[in-house]
């Protein structure tokens, strides 16, 4: 017969006593098994070691944290890339001296360039000694304005090639697609061909850039629609109005006579072969004036880069923008062909040449055109006068010479690149 004690419950078995290990452990198999692994079977951090890692202190984290090396070579490229421009403008700078000093020492008169630099130490007060009354008179009156009306007609023209790319967001851009280059040819042919000598020599100089203002002027209210001027119709006033300007410069010639012809053929081709100190002061207010503006848009120019409506979402002023820099490109060419003719090719060649070189940052790139231009045309102007010795090339056939065959690689290169144009 069964007693009380065999019906009572029979001490717990550990299993049935504690079951929570075995779930743990389950538990615990479940997750391994579920946890993503390396390649090599090492186990990948989960969410539980993410947030341990964001919770834990600024100052508990290991080198190996993956926020230092990110920060670190967020600022390694910047760093590089201060220091390419640095180098890169120092080098332009460099050249640019170098050039000039040569270019002044060498031609039909040689001076060695420590004279050179000695007669330059004289009339500064710095010490050096004067050269003779030969060497004096070349080096101050023809070969020193020529060099320094080099050195500010590149800078102009390379920076208004730098301007006019970045207004237009166009690579293929130069100061004379908008008639600027063409009105002031129209002015000073004109003054030549009619006689004028209102203002003795200075007559062609004032007509020339009084022409150019009033070209850009004029293509810039044609453009303009509902209070605002497409980039596309600026581009094709501007086209129009090259083309009546040399129809108007052919009439201009078909009146002229034998001696005016000459005079306005050799400027048509550029030269600075007529450089004199009144000139160079002529040029300086206005290669200045730009040289100290431009650079102050640089910025702007690189949001305008990502488009019109970026650009104005950024709260630049986009038309505005446009017009001061229409007038500082129309100030910078206008001063230089008043002086030294058409000389093509320097404002499209130099800025595409630096922005190869260094990248597309307007920071760097318009300062840097500016002593790109200068450097190419001290250099231009050396070989005009001593290619063909003792005559004296147009420095304007040069330049396109070298620009024209770039102008087509650079075509060709843009073709492929974007697969065609069909």
């Amino acid at each position: 017969m069964a007693t009380h004690a065999d019906h009572s419950p029979s001490p717990a078995r550990p299993r049935d006593r504690d079951p929570e290990p075995d779930r743990d452990q389950h538990q615990d198999r479940e997750r391994d098994r579920d946890r993503p692994s390396g390649p090599e079977g090492r186990e990948v951090p989960g969410r539980s070691e993410a947030r341990e890692s964001r919770e834990a202190p600024e100052g508990s984290r290991s080198t190996s944290d993956p926020g230092t090396p990110k920060d670190t070579t967020d600022a390694v490229p910047l760093a590089r890339t201060r220091t390419g421009a640095g180098l890169l403008a120092g080098g332009l700078l460099t050249g640019v001296i170098v050039l000039a000093l040569v270019s002044a020492a060498y031609g039909a008169y040689d001076i060695p360039v420590t004279d050179v630099i000695a007669s330059v130490q004289h009339r500064a007060g710095l010490g050096g000694h004067a050269l003779d009354r030969v060497g004096e008179s070349v080096l101050w009156n023809v070969r020193l304005p020529r060099v320094v009306l080099a050195l500010l007609v590149g800078a102009s023209l390379g920076c208004a090639g730098a301007l006019m790319q970045g207004v237009f967001g166009n690579p293929l851009a130069e100061p004379g697609i908008i008639g600027i280059s063409s009105g002031a040819a129209v002015g000073a042919v004109a003054s030549i061909a009619l006689g004028l000598s209102f203002l003795g020599n200075w007559t062609i100089t004032a007509c020339a850039f009084v022409a150019g203002l009033v070209t850009v002027l004029l293509v810039y209210a044609m453009s303009r629609s509902g209070g605002r001027t497409e980039v596309v119709t600026l581009i094709l006033t501007g086209i129009a109005v090259n083309a009546f300007a040399g129809a108007l410069i052919g009439l201009f010639i078909f009146f002229a006579d034998n001696a005016q012809i000459t005079q306005i053929t050799f400027w048509q081709l550029g030269s600075l072969s007529q450089a004199t100190w009144p000139k160079v002061l002529a040029v300086l207010p206005c290669a200045l004036l730009g040289l100290a503006i431009a650079p102050l848009y640089a910025r702007k120019l690189d949001l305008l880069a990502l488009g019109e409506r970026p650009a104005r979402h950024l709260g630049i002023d986009v038309e505005r923008l446009r017009i001061v820099l229409v007038l500082v490109v129309a100030l910078f060419t206008a001063a230089a062909v008043a002086v030294a003719g058409i000389i093509t090719f320097v404002g499209l060649l130099v800025p595409h040449l630096l922005r190869m070189a260094h990248g597309p940052g307007h920071r760097f790139l318009v300062p840097g055109s500016a002593l790109g231009g200068a450097l190419m045309l001290v250099a231009g102007d050396l070989a005009a006068r001593t290619v063909a010795e003792p005559a004296e090339l147009p420095l304007g056939v040069l330049t396109a010479l070298f620009g024209s065959p770039f102008f087509f690689w650079l075509l060709l290169r843009t073709r492929r690149r974007q697969g065609g144009w069909a």
